[in-house]
């Protein structure tokens, strides 16, 4: 089969790619922007990459179009594939029928985590040598890559994201995958530019449950009260819970070390480095889906100790002159405010400066403008760029004088070059590129 794929250069339509091609289907794709990493990863398995979306890729003749959530009404290429009749899907769609259908879905959702916790989950079945296919909205660092199809395994480990499946299927994206087993890491208010509100997100994490078998397993946030009331809603599938007394939790140690318990029974420690709460309840998380993959727990927690992270999640890219510059991918206060926390329990005392980057549609809408600032508090400096988010300066103000704003990305860099001291720990966090910020903050540091 030839496809052709529509906004090819995301990470999760790339990741589809890829399987496609390993799948031994001719792909080609386009996009608006065809630029490295994603273009030389693509190119180097043998898939050909347009720049644009000019109507003459209609020559190409490919069984069928495999549309990104990216493209909207008004896009050419995708006007003159309707005018001409001509035969489209939507990724998720598109993955379910060819690649998910007969496999064993592992599942992980939520308003926060995700990424983390399927590139766990992957690494779990990984290290107990079940060789799982998987598609994660990240590069897990233990792989190396997003996507792979794990031919020989009938485990698929996927990222399940609720944003829209495409202009022309307004359903979460999570509805097509069909788990067997489903983590619900967290539910908040997010994706305010398809989501009017709560309501309207929690309608569409109630579908997801509505499709996840008796014979499954839903392995769900115990503290959560918005996940509550989606299963309250109707839910035909066990649930094991996490972070309760009652259900899966932890015990921390000063060194590092959890303990792991399921109601009073404990089940193992694991010692690793990554940093705070939110991270031991993705742990959690991980370790009950795989243990309903087959995998003991204590399996799981010695994979764990092994797991070396995500690229861009508390990701070290550098430390100059003693000041250790950091890159997460936090775009939400609930994330911003655990991202902070965590190298909080790391640096003691030493000085964290955030510098935030608010990009996400929701944010540039302002929607967070109340509780962003609250977010950051446990911050000792916070620089924030604002030229896509003006109101961010107006939310900046109860953080009084240890919060900066700029329009300008190389006065943002000057300015942390100019505060920045030896121990300093710069935490930079934008759900995008943020236009090479981290690079110029160590050549800056390096020239001071």
């Amino acid at each position: 089969m030839h496809i052709h794929i529509l906004g090819i250069c995301g990470t999760f339509m790339g990741g589809i790619a890829a399987i496609a091609r390993e799948s031994g289907h001719t792909v080609t794709g386009c996009d608006q922007d065809v630029y490295p990493p994603m273009s030389t990863q693509l190119e180097s398995q043998g898939i050909e990459l347009i720049a644009g979306y000019s109507p003459e890729q209609i020559r190409l003749q490919p069984d069928i179009f495999v549309i990104g959530n990216v493209v909207t009404r008004g896009n050419p290429l995708m006007e003159e594939i309707l005018n001409r009749n001509l035969p489209y899907i939507s990724g998720p769609q598109w993955l379910s029928e060819n690649i998910l259908r007969h496999r064993w879905v592992l599942a992980v959702s939520g308003t926060h985590g995700k990424t983390t916790t399927s590139s766990m989950l992957a690494w779990i079945l990984d290290y107990a040598g079940l060789n799982p296919g998987f598609l994660i909205g990240g590069i897990p660092e233990n792989f190396g890559i997003s996507a792979r199809i794990g031919n020989t395994s009938p485990f698929f480990v996927i990222e399940a994201d609720e944003y829209d499946t495409g202009f022309f299927d307004k359903r979460s994206k999570f509805v097509h995958y069909h788990p067997k087993t489903a983590i619900l890491n967290n539910l908040e208010f997010d994706h305010a530019d398809i989501f009017t509100d709560l309501a309207a997100i929690e309608r569409q994490f109630h579908h997801f449950v509505r499709v996840i078998p008796n014979n499954g397993l839903i392995v769900a946030n115990g503290k959560d009260p918005n996940l509550k009331h989606v299963l309250k809603q109707g839910c035909w599938t066990p649930v094991e819970e996490f972070g309760t007394e009652s259900g899966w939790h932890t015990k921390g140690r000063a060194d590092n070390t959890i303990d792991i318990y399921c109601n009073e029974t404990f089940h193992g420690s694991l010692q690793w480095d990554l940093l705070g709460e939110h991270n031991r309840m993705n742990a959690l998380a991980a370790l009950i889906a795989a243990r309903h993959a087959g995998i003991p727990v204590n399996i799981g927690i010695e994979a764990l100790a092994q797991f070396k992270n995500v690229k861009r999640r508390m990701e070290k890219r550098g430390t100059v002159n003693g000041v250790s510059v950091y890159d997460d991918f936090a775009h939400h206060p609930t994330a911003i405010q655990t991202t902070i926390e965590g190298l909080r329990t790391h640096t003691g005392k030493a000085r964290i400066i955030a510098v935030l980057e608010p990009r996400s549609n929701t944010m540039k809408m302002g929607v967070w403008k109340d509780s962003l600032a609250k977010s950051l508090s446990e911050a000792d400096q916070v620089l924030c760029f604002t030229r896509d988010a003006h109101w961010a300066k107006d939310a900046m103000l109860p953080l009084h004088n240890k919060a900066r704003c700029f329009d300008d990305l190389n006065q943002l860099v000057q300015a942390i070059a100019v505060i920045a001291e030896p121990d300093d720990h710069i935490l930079i966090m934008s759900n995008g590129g943020f236009g090479g910020i981290h690079e110029k903050i160590l050549s800056a540091l390096e020239r001071t």
